[in-house]
């Protein structure tokens, strides 16, 4: 048996498996004998072999690779330049998700699966000193992360359907992000396409502003031969208090022609139709600003710092951390043992289908651990930064 740190293994690159894809045809082709366009996939059991090392909830962690880019939007000193930060983040938070140009399907976590973890900032714009000894936030989602750190954590809260909820905040800065996604995924005969239903918010709360915003779709392009991932749709974010608003268009490649994962955001302010700011180029690359005004900025994602998120090692987890949940699929997958990892799997899943079924049985209904259901289907973290200083300001204003 190789020697292999297997908290390591879900900080490797995705890497050499290119090669791999085209040897499993055969699976693949097995696989679309069982599907037929517009077919939804939610219950289709895929190859083991198509796995990305880590599951869907760490991915949304990836939002954050660059957490300068998120904190520093309650630095901004006006309105617009805040949206325009909030846009800039935006578009900079898709491409880390992607490690290499090969797509691979996360692990589908779990229901009450955890994954927390959180990240320094080492900035000209966010000028804090992690080597300082601030508090740790003990009431905040991640206990051991410190005021000027920025915290993580994500749940899936729901099975069917398979939704997922994550919040994020920078205690200091006073600034938060909570979203829930519900991932839809469908056959389209070449392709897949995973449709993501739900929304984000971003809470200044210095300045009582909150952004919401939309999520694009994503698509497994060439599955047959070595699949690639693109984005696609419409997007949007708004902030109500303030009335500026982006439209964002990811534009899918066309068949003939043309590039991939071009974007195209437009930003507006209150009561005026046409932009003051209009963005072009690719989320995964460079992109041009071109400001009313006439100015221009060009900025390039693949130049960004990536900050490494800090996870505690997996014998310190809770049972249902995601790293601890898939790490026998983790570890099969790295040595190439699909057999291996194919049973982990399972046996997982099964585990879940039996919890499911005793709960049934017993007339029970699933307890969520760290967020609760909200209006129009949506999800919220039960402690946000927002309640947790307001509670604070109150006990402070009574002594």
């Amino acid at each position: 048996m190789l020697n292999i740190d297997i908290n390591t293994l879900y900080e490797e690159e995705s890497d050499t498996e290119m090669d791999s894809m085209e040897s499993h045809g055969s699976v693949v082709t097995h696989l679309l004998s069982q599907v037929k366009i517009g077919m939804d996939l939610t219950k289709v059991a895929l190859p083991t072999f198509i796995l990305e090392r880590r599951s869907l909830l760490e991915m949304y962690a990836d939002y954050f690779t660059h957490p300068d880019q998120f904190v520093s939007i309650a630095d901004m000193p006006t309105p617009r330049e805040r949206m325009v930060q909030v846009v800039r983040w935006y578009l900079c938070s898709f491409h880390a998700g992607r490690r290499s140009g090969v797509a691979k399907k996360p692990y589908n976590p779990i229901l009450g699966e955890i994954f927390r973890c959180h990240w320094n900032l080492v900035n000209e714009n966010c000028t804090d000193d992690v080597n300082i000894d601030t508090k740790n936030v003990i009431e905040g989602p991640v206990p051991w992360c410190k005021e000027n750190q920025l915290s993580f954590i994500a749940e899936q809260v729901s099975h069917h359907p398979p939704v997922s909820a994550f919040y994020a905040e920078h205690y200091a800065k006073k600034i938060s992000f909570s979203a829930h996604v519900w991932t839809k995924s469908k056959f389209l005969g070449l392709s897949i396409g995973v449709h993501n239903i739900g929304k984000g918010w971003v809470n200044v709360l210095e300045h009582g502003e909150e952004y919401v915003l939309t999520f694009p779709n994503g698509y497994g392009r060439s599955i047959l031969t070595v699949p690639w991932i693109e984005l696609g749709g419409t997007a949007t974010i708004s902030c109500a208090q303030t009335g500026y608003h982006a439209t964002v268009e990811f534009l899918t490649k066309p068949f003939y022609g043309g590039k991939r994962n071009r974007v195209t955001c437009h930003v507006t302010q209150p009561a005026d139709k046409k932009p003051f700011l209009v963005i072009n180029g690719e989320w995964n690359g460079a992109m041009e600003a071109k400001w009313v005004d006439g100015r221009v900025e060009t900025f390039d994602v693949r130049e960004l710092p990536i900050e490494k998120k800090l996870v505690k090692p997996i014998c310190e987890q809770e049972e249902y951390e995601s790293r601890k949940v898939w790490r026998e699929v983790t570890m099969g997958l790295r040595i190439n043992d699909m057999d291996k990892a194919t049973a982990a799997k399972y046996a997982i899943e099964q585990k879940q289908r039996d919890e499911a079924r005793l709960r049934k049985e017993n007339n029970e209904t699933w307890q969520t651990k760290l967020f609760k259901e909200i209006k129009d289907n949506g999800w919220a973290y039960t402690a946000p930064l927002s309640e947790r200083l307001h509670v604070f300001h109150n006990e402070t204003s009574a002594t």
